[in-house]
Formats: C-alpha cells, structure tokens, sequence
C-alpha cells in the first residue's frame, strides 16, 4: 500500500518537505508530532533493561537546538572533516554517486522502492536522513579511523576530540552486576555465553552491531580494530543468515586466534 496521502506526497512542497527517499516527502509539521510522542510515552514499570533509540531522537535536537545548526554540518565541520574521514556523512546522495552506495533494502511495505542512499531506519528517515540513531554513511575505512580515535582514548592525528574522562565514562559497564553489558552509547562483551563478540575480546573492548549488518569493535588490550559492514537487510530485512550463523564474531575469533598464534 502507499504511504497515506495525509502525510506524504511525492512531489517536494511547502507543506510535504521532509525527503524521507527519493520522490517520497513527508509533512514538515510531523516532526514536532513525532517529539511529542516521545516525550508522552511512558516508562516501563519494571526496572530492567530495554534497548532503545529514543533518548538520540531528542539528545539530536538538543545538541541542534544548542548549536543553531543542523547535526550533519556539525559532525563535519568539527569531526570527520578533521579526521580525514572522508566517505563520512549524512545524506550521501548529495556527495557520492549512488552506484558507490550498496542498496540497503528493496522496500515494499513503506517506501515501495529500493533504498540506496537513503537511510534504511523509518524515524531517521521521518527526520528527513538525519538522526541522532541512524543515518550515517561511511566505508570501512574511515570506521576503523573513527574506532581508532576511540581507542586512543579521544586522540588523533595530533588532534584531541574527546577527554580521556569522557571516553572512559561512556566505555563503563555500569551494571554489569544487574547483569546489563552495555556502556553509554557503547556496547560491550557479553557476561554469558551469548552476545555481541566471539566471546575471546577483553571486558575492556567496546563497539556497536548494527541492524543493516555493520559491526565495528575496538580492543585496547590487544590494541585491535575490528570492523566488517555489509548489507544483511538487501534484499529485505527477514534475511537473518548473518546472525543466525553468526559470521561477524566466527571472523572475529579467527582473528584473536591468529594473534595468539
């Protein structure tokens, strides 16, 4: 079905001028919507843990809001652009030829095409490409300088990005004896036999999976960067053979293996 005509159009206007994927708009005003519902949901009542994405919905307007300048501008001008990540960015279509970008999904529930270039996750597209979750364009290369520069503790290239402190308390399992593994922002390795690593990466270690099938993982005492990419929801995001068989960890392994070889 096509997405209701109540909210988006397929030509740009004044009203629908939120690009949510190529001749696909969205109007504008939803968005104040959107933070509203946020800020309306409510708790949950049982005190667990619950991955969630919307605290970078509203921590993204924040930092905008403080800045007066749009997120994508802002990690360019003060981070990738400094950082020689070059294939980095927000909204590639404006910067790269899209046959350089893999397509992430062929899309027949929502946006009725193929998405290349576009972001695949639906709020971040809602946020015309821009999410302070989801969004972000980049190649293995630059991820790995990207985790580098974690890894380093905020330094680079001559350059200091983060404070040591702050790298510290964002790569902090802080409850780890309420049987949590994530850091702030950060994930971290599993306390049981199930998890995001192979299993053989030191409590030290952080990084992020994806849900596209990106993995990026960095080790400071085996002073290792790990990062694979790949595009686990083309064609459609039932496609579960990367997790189920778990290929992102299974080389992960081989690699500690190798070291300790």
């Amino acid at each position: 079905n096509d997405p209701t005509p109540h909210f988006f159009n397929h030509k740009k206007h004044a009203i629908f001028s939120v690009e949510v994927a190529p001749k696909m708009y969205m109007r504008k005003d939803y968005q104040d919507t959107m933070y509203h519902e946020i800020a309306a949901s409510e708790l949950r009542k049982t005190d667990e843990y619950k991955y969630s994405d919307l605290p970078y919905y509203l921590l993204k307007k924040y930092i905008e809001t403080h800045y007066s300048q749009s997120l994508d501008k802002l990690v360019q001008q003060h981070l990738y652009k400094s950082l020689g990540a070059s294939h980095t960015s927000y909204l590639p279509l404006q910067y790269y030829p899209k046959q350089n970008i893999i397509p992430t999904e062929d899309d027949t529930y929502w946006r009725m095409q193929t998405i290349q270039g576009t972001v695949h996750d639906q709020g971040a597209a809602m946020l015309g490409g821009i999410g302070g979750h989801a969004g972000l364009f980049s190649n293995a290369n630059d991820v790995a300088k990207i985790m580098q520069m974690y890894l380093n503790k905020g330094y680079y290239g001559g350059k200091r990005y983060f404070k040591e402190t702050t790298i510290a308390a964002f790569n902090t399992c802080y409850y780890c004896d309420e049987d949590v593994r994530r850091g702030v922002g950060f994930d971290k390795p599993q306390l049981g036999d199930v998890g995001p690593t192979c299993g053989c990466v030191s409590m030290t270690s952080f990084g992020h999976t994806g849900f596209t099938g990106t993995y990026a993982w960095a080790d400071p005492e085996a002073e290792l960067i790990y990062v694979f990419l790949s595009n686990r929801t083309y064609p459609d995001a039932g496609n579960r053979k990367l997790i189920t068989e778990n290929i992102r960890t299974d080389i992960q392994r081989i690699i500690y293996d190798a070291i300790i070889d």
